[in-house]
């Protein structure tokens, strides 16, 4: 089940993006976040236009995505950048694959017409799974992000509703 987030989901919405942290794959964080850090960003969300959603099985919160504005000018207000995250024990399970299905099907009740994904390009699951979901490479920032002393490009990849 996909619903709305809650305000007593945030603890396992940071404990499962925190578990992330040390694989370097998906967040350019490079500690993990508590709770409190993550309040501010949790209450710029709106369920009826930037939601975060939670996947549920057997009423465990096993994953989330998020929408956020994409810049703050007027001109990119239909343009929303979208993060998904999986508990590590359900991945690859098509938790992330339901979630992007349901962000691309309920985005323009959103007034959202095109989403984009920043993804660190050596994450190779990541990518695919957005291109199998119609998102195209749209650019890619080199040696953006400095890693463990490793630089990393960042993909952009979107799509238009």
């Amino acid at each position: 089940m996909i619903r709305d987030a809650l305000d007593a989901d945030l603890p396992v919405i940071i404990n499962i993006y925190n578990a992330t942290v040390p694989t370097r794959m998906v967040t350019a964080e490079l500690e993990p976040t508590t709770v409190e850090a993550r309040l501010p960003w949790f209450h710029e969300h709106a369920p009826d236009r930037y939601p975060v959603w939670v996947a549920e099985s057997d009423s465990r919160v096993i994953g989330w995505l998020d929408f956020k504005k994409f810049l703050p000018r007027c001109a990119y207000r239909g343009t929303a950048e979208i993060s998904v995250y999986v508990d590590e024990k359900f991945r690859r399970r098509g938790v992330a694959r339901r979630l992007l299905e349901e962000a691309i099907a309920r985005a323009s009740s959103l007034g959202i017409n095109a989403m984009i994904g920043l993804i660190f390009a050596h994450n190779e699951p990541s990518l695919r799974l957005f291109d199998r979901l119609g998102f195209e490479r749209w650019g890619l920032l080199p040696r953006i992000a400095r890693l463990d002393g490793i630089e990393r490009d960042l993909a952009i990849v979107g799509r238009h509703i």
